[in-house]
């Protein structure tokens, strides 16, 4: 099956062809039609399986059959990056159909959000809680909205959005569809699902684990090695752009700076961050003149780079599903890409919780010649 059995509107498969999408992906393939026909959905799919172009599409299709200027559609997402990327998306795919999209969120001034609202778009991409600004200060009207999007629910619900999900449902006409997407799915979102969503379709992509096109590693390192460990492998591996996450903000601060002083194009990103600063560092991430990104997991949510070759957990992530949408960022749609995870005796409990969603063991690795017996400096203080 091709792109062209879903009927799209031809301004958008001009769209579709100018991106060099050939075949659906399973989710696409699954998703589209059910949304075409009206009906809500609830999508379980892990990242990178090409979800944002299973909901945008349809979207778009419908909104060409609607007024220009009222807002058709709201996605409502966790994170401003990733906001900004379905917008991305909108302009991509949406370039030849005349639809306006835009991405709202916190952290910089609402004056020129209102200015665009005013203007007219057809798509809003939010984060919950600038949204409800908005909502409240009367800036926004969404009386014309038919189609709702939930990208990553789970994500959201992690971050405490759920009461704000809620309120913006309320205001809401009664009558719309709505899609949900998420990778996992905890008790908070079945009752949102069964609260929000009207005899939805249900579509699983494979297993909530992770992507099948992702190669796992272990490296057992004592935590005061980690800095030398990464750095020896970088100068030792041939890599692409690198996503390098850490537990803390001082941490990543710590590691991006142990990594320019070693010669590479690094950086930090996290919640501390100014807006811009964050945008800017994006960005440069994305054009190749940033070689490697130091993360938290919240700033690094819905990073959507197709040249990340590898995800190096500097520090193990707090759960099983964490891990999952760390490595998502590599081995997106048909790449590969490596899974690398520094750990210690501390993080074994985790392991085995990881290796029993994967259905396998994780391989353990050393790098030959790296002297994992050096003793910690009497004065060491490590960054928590």
């Amino acid at each position: 099956m091709s792109f062209q059995d879903f009927n799209l509107h031809p301004a958008l498969m001009q769209g579709v062809q100018g991106q060099g999408y050939e075949q659906p992906t399973p989710i696409q393939l699954k998703s589209i039609p059910p949304i075409m026909e009206g009906r809500d959905i609830v999508g379980l799919a892990q990242t990178g399986t090409g979800k944002t172009a299973a909901f945008l599409l349809p979207v778009l299709h419908r909104l060409m059959q609607l007024p220009k200027g009222k807002i058709g559609a709201l996605v409502i997402c966790p994170t401003r990056e990733l906001a900004e990327q379905i917008c991305e998306a909108v302009d991509d795919l949406g370039k030849y159909t005349g639809l306006k999209s835009i991405a709202v969120y916190g952290g910089v001034g609402m004056e020129q959000q209102v200015l665009r609202l005013r203007r007219g778009v057809e798509i809003v991409v939010a984060c919950p809680g600038r949204l409800l600004d908005h909502i409240w200060k009367g800036t926004i009207d969404l009386s014309s909205v038919q189609m709702l999007v939930i990208d990553e629910a789970d994500r959201m619900f992690d971050m405490g959005f759920l009461p704000d999900i809620k309120n913006v449902l309320k205001c809401l006409p009664q009558k719309h569809q709505t899609l949900l997407f998420s990778a996992t799915m905890p008790e908070d979102i079945r009752r949102l699902t069964r609260d929000a969503l009207h005899t939805p379709v249900t579509i699983q992509i494979g297993r909530t684990a992770p992507a099948a096109t992702v190669c796992h590693a272990l490296y057992p390192v004592k935590q005061h090695l980690k800095g030398a460990l990464l750095i020896e492998f970088l100068k030792r591996n041939r890599t692409g752009a690198v996503l390098v996450f850490t537990r803390t903000k001082r941490r990543a601060d710590r590691v991006a700076l142990q990594l320019k002083r070693a010669g590479h194009k690094a950086a930090p990103l996290h919640g501390d961050l100014a807006q811009n600063k964050r945008q800017f560092t994006l960005d440069a991430f994305r054009s190749g003149s940033i070689k490697i990104l130091v993360a938290t997991d919240i700033a690094a949510r819905g990073i959507d780079i197709l040249t990340i070759s590898h995800v190096i957990n500097y520090d193990m992530p707090e759960s099983v599903d964490a891990y999952t949408h760390r490595i998502g960022r590599t081995g997106r749609v048909e790449q590969t890409g490596d899974a690398l995870t520094f750990v210690t005796q501390e993080d074994a409990g985790l392991v085995r919780e990881i290796e029993k969603s994967l259905q396998s063991p994780l391989e353990r690795k050393v790098l030959n010649g790296f002297d994992y017996t050096k003793p910690a400096p009497a004065t060491a203080v490590h960054a928590r």
